[in-house]
């Protein structure tokens, strides 16, 4: 594109805005996301001339992401004197936390959507990759000869951005008109695009130095207080926790959860301003406090634990007034783990039937855990799997009294399935347990066989139906640590990512998951939301794919893996631009 052909775009982009803004029709030609953005801006009442658009902010905001950037920006702003470029640092809600190189005319304190209009800060952080907003693509008249270039930086907790770096110029640049709506890769990036990936790249290593060190700490600190295995012991942050086997008896969900909220506001408190007077990595004294939800006389003592004088997390420790701890069995193989309403419903009507003797059916999707219920319900069962073995003469033994327990009911054989009908007919009490994975349409014998045990059946439900036992199930499923090894522990971010998760396979699919991180891990500190699989880290489609999608999908989510999260690597691997690669993203979310 000529720039002749740049600067007749633009002018036609001037145009179309003055007509919308004169409430009249802009012509087509218009990208579709600018006049949207347009459009949002009048809905949320945005004044085009208005002079400063957040005259209540007196002054920058002050945050732990300044902290961390301030020594990467003052390095940079000496270089932007005079240089006709401004450098600009926002937090996750686009309050402006520092800006360098800008003319006060231009300056905001506040570059949401709800209060300037469409802008390249806000872009990037709805989109989470750089952004680019320039000249009349801006909603505010002040802004008609800026061109802006943003980069979300990234916390190194949860991947999710916490602000944006953002480079500003004016409109023109060397050689004239370089910038213009439609497909912008045409005639290159924003000649700020290395600056401000350079300097969020900077930030996020500050951040994520800083992170490590804090974590390390707090680590450290529970290691010495749980000092003998039997202690129950947990540490908190706000996004972490480590949780002692001991503590995990002693607590319910409710009390943790009780627990987290106290170290959050603690922390909070700390970050007020009021000095704590800790030494680094050192903890303060104990809070005594009664702790909900647990035993008869279980009290909480909160430690906090200081870093560069303030308050980075607490250390619990948990104790009880004479009261033994109870001692549960090892639940790591059990069906019963998980206390939401779906799960203890469909378990107590389990309990129930089976007291009696006589048949049941538990019917569910593969991995639901049908198998698990089973054995904990008669713990002497032959168990015959139909997806190996045939019934034969086995089904002999319910007429001894021993409960026989089918699974996979929907793969025995014919005469098999006629076996049942046949001693369920002449026995209708016998102690018969049957597992169902619904699948095909059923054939008449076996149609036969679950219309006779309809009426003992239980369905159980599928993890995706009980997302808040995801906590519970990872503490059962995690098998012990090796000796001098610390328990595998989650960050909040990733428990987020489990629970969003639809779990196809269920339990047994978290299970291998579990398993397979337990075994291979080469890392310390909690489980990140980074080392989960691609399908669980990026979270579930919001609307069914095609089965195409879904090959395409799965095919874009292993070249990334496999390049280290670098899209234009990664679309190179595949044959395809990486425009195209970013589109098709896009169209998995929409």
């Amino acid at each position: 594109m000529t720039t002749a052909e740049r600067s007749t775009d633009l002018t036609s982009l001037r145009r179309a805005r003055e007509l919308f803004l004169r409430g009249q029709q802009p012509p087509d030609g218009v990208p579709d996301e600018v006049l949207a953005a347009w459009k949002r801006a009048r809905f949320f009442g945005v004044r085009h001339d208005v002079g400063d658009p957040a005259p209540e902010a007196a002054g920058l905001v002050d945050s732990p992401l300044l902290a961390a950037a301030r020594p990467v920006l003052d390095r940079i702003a000496g270089t932007l004197d005079g240089g006709g470029t401004s450098l600009v640092l926002t937090d996750a809600r686009l309050r402006v936390l520092w800006a360098a190189g800008i003319a006060p005319d231009h300056l905001c304190r506040d570059l949401s959507e709800e209060r300037v209009g469409h802008n390249s800060a806000a872009l990037a952080l709805h989109t989470h990759r750089r952004a680019e907003v320039h000249g009349p693509e801006h909603f505010l008249d002040r802004w008609q000869d800026v061109s802006a270039v943003s980069v979300p930086v990234r916390a190194p907790e949860t991947g999710q951005p916490a602000g944006t770096v953002t480079v500003a110029t004016g409109l023109c640049g060397e050689g004239g008109q370089w910038a213009a709506c439609g497909e912008r890769t045409e005639y290159g990036r924003h000649p700020g695009a290395p600056l401000a990936e350079a300097v969020a790249a900077a930030v996020e290593t500050e951040l994520l130095s800083r992170s490590r060190t804090a974590e390390r700490l707090l680590l450290d600190a529970y290691a010495r207080a749980v000092g003998d295995p039997g202690h129950a012991v947990v540490a908190l942050d706000g996004r972490n926790r480590l949780v002692s086997e001991a503590a995990g008896r002693l607590l319910s969900p409710d009390a943790l959860e009780a627990l987290e909220r106290r170290a959050v506001a603690l922390i909070r408190e700390s970050g007020s301003g009021r000095p704590t007077g800790l030494a680094d990595g050192l903890e303060g004294s104990a809070h005594p406090a009664p702790l909900p939800d647990g035993p008869d006389g279980a009290a909480a003592s909160l430690t906090p634990v200081s870093h560069q004088g303030s308050v980075i997390g607490v250390v619990v420790v948990l104790e009880s007034s004479g009261c033994p701890v109870p001692v549960l069995a090892d639940r790591r193989d059990l069906g019963l783990a998980g206390g939401s309403v779906p799960w203890r419903h469909a378990v107590g009507r389990a309990l129930e039937l089976a007291a009696s003797g006589e048949p049941l059916l538990l019917v569910g999707e593969r991995g639901t855990g049908k198998t698990s219920l089973a054995r904990e319900l008669v713990a002497d069962a032959l168990l015959v799997d139909a997806a190996e073995t045939e019934l034969g003469t086995h089904a002999d033994v319910l007429r001894t009294g021993r409960p026989l327990l089918v699974r996979h009911v929907e793969r025995l054989a014919p005469p098999d399935t006629a076996t049942l009908n046949s001693l369920l007919a002449a026995h209708p009490n016998v102690p018969l347990l049957v597992t169902y994975t619904p699948g095909g349409s059923p054939g008449p014998c076996l149609q036969r066989l679950l219309d006779t045990l309809a009426a003992r059946s239980v369905t159980l439900p599928a993890l995706r139906e009980r997302p808040e036992d995801i906590r519970e199930l990872l503490t059962s499923l995690t098998p012990s640590p090796q000796p001098g090894h610390p328990p595998l522990t989650w960050s909040l971010d990733a428990l987020r990512a489990l629970e969003r998760h639809p779990w196809p396979g269920n339990v047994t699919e978290l299970a291998h998951l579990v398993r397979t991180l337990a075994e291979h891990r080469r890392t310390t500190g909690p489980v990140r939301r980074s080392e989960l699989p691609d399908a669980v880290r990026e979270g579930p489609a919001p609307r069914p794919l095609t089965p195409m999608e879904l090959a395409e999908r799965s095919a874009i989510l292993d070249a990334l893996h496999l390049h280290g999260g670098n899209k234009a690597r990664a679309a190179a691997s595949l044959g395809i631009a990486r425009a195209t690669l970013y589109r098709k993203l896009r169209g998995y979310r929409d």
